[in-house]
């Protein structure tokens, strides 16, 4: 959906909500009622146009916008095919996470070995399945809430234990920047529960730090991964010395 036909739907809809007809539109445009509904199906608005529909809204032209782009729907996840689809294609899957990361297109083309018009295809395709919209310009908005996270069995999660998790962790984990803790208790089930609704907690905060870190320049962000994992567990080598059942 483009801007305007966002705003054009935006419109409607407010007209619904504050009771008033294409009649209350035409008297306010000076337009016939048969021009109004010409003008809407064919969604060619102008900035004057829309300017006076705002103004009988009550709304500045910014405040529509703004009131077009909360309208939105933003995903927290991905389908399995829609992540299948990513992984399929290693370009795809790095334009999504630059984006994810607040990349510019330049940005993107800059760093990788990925041409223009490579990067506004795979753009293309993310704002198809709804990741981002595309604007004018190449430019990207992402449509994604704060705690936008793969699929907990899926395709994206799959692929890092394969190629990703080793990687990660092929490091000691002393240099500045960097940090590894490692903890292993015997837990009650409330206990884990707590547990568990901490290192939401923690990752909700990392979502935010994230958010925040955005308007910075590239240059001055750094990627970083943290991984944030329990299961019951026993090492192997200690489960192999375990008492066997009489």
């Amino acid at each position: 959906m483009s801007e305007v036909e966002q705003l054009v739907a935006t419109i409607k809809r407010q007209l619904k909500a504050q009771g008033l007809t294409y009649r209350d539109v035409a008297q306010a445009l000076a337009l016939s009622e048969a021009s109004v509904k010409r003008l809407f199906a064919s969604e060619r608005l102008n900035l004057d146009r829309l300017a006076q529909l705002a103004t009988l809204l009550g709304f500045t032209l910014a405040e529509l916008a703004q009131e077009a782009a909360a309208a939105l729907p933003v995903l927290r996840r991905l389908t399995r095919e829609q992540e299948a689809q990513l992984v399929l294609d290693r370009k795809l899957l790095l334009v999504a996470v630059c984006a994810l990361n607040h990349w510019s297109a330049e940005e993107i083309v800059a760093a990788y070995q990925i041409t223009r018009a490579e990067c506004v295809e795979r753009l293309l395709v993310l704002d198809r399945m709804g990741l981002i919209t595309l604007l004018p310009g190449d430019r990207i908005r992402l449509r994604v809430m704060r705690d936008f996270d793969w699929l907990p069995d899926g395709p994206i999660r799959h692929f890092f234990r394969e190629e990703g998790l080793n990687d990660f962790l092929d490091s000691p984990f002393n240099a500045p920047g960097q940090t590894m803790e490692f903890a292993h208790a015997m837990l009650t089930g409330p206990a884990l529960e707590q547990l568990r609704l901490e290192l939401q907690r923690l990752r909700a905060r990392v979502a935010l730090l994230h958010d925040e870190s955005a308007s910075a320049p590239l240059a001055q962000r750094r990627g970083i991964g943290m991984l944030l994992a329990t299961r019951e567990w026993e090492p192997t080598g200690f489960a192999s010395l375990r008492q066997r059942p009489r």
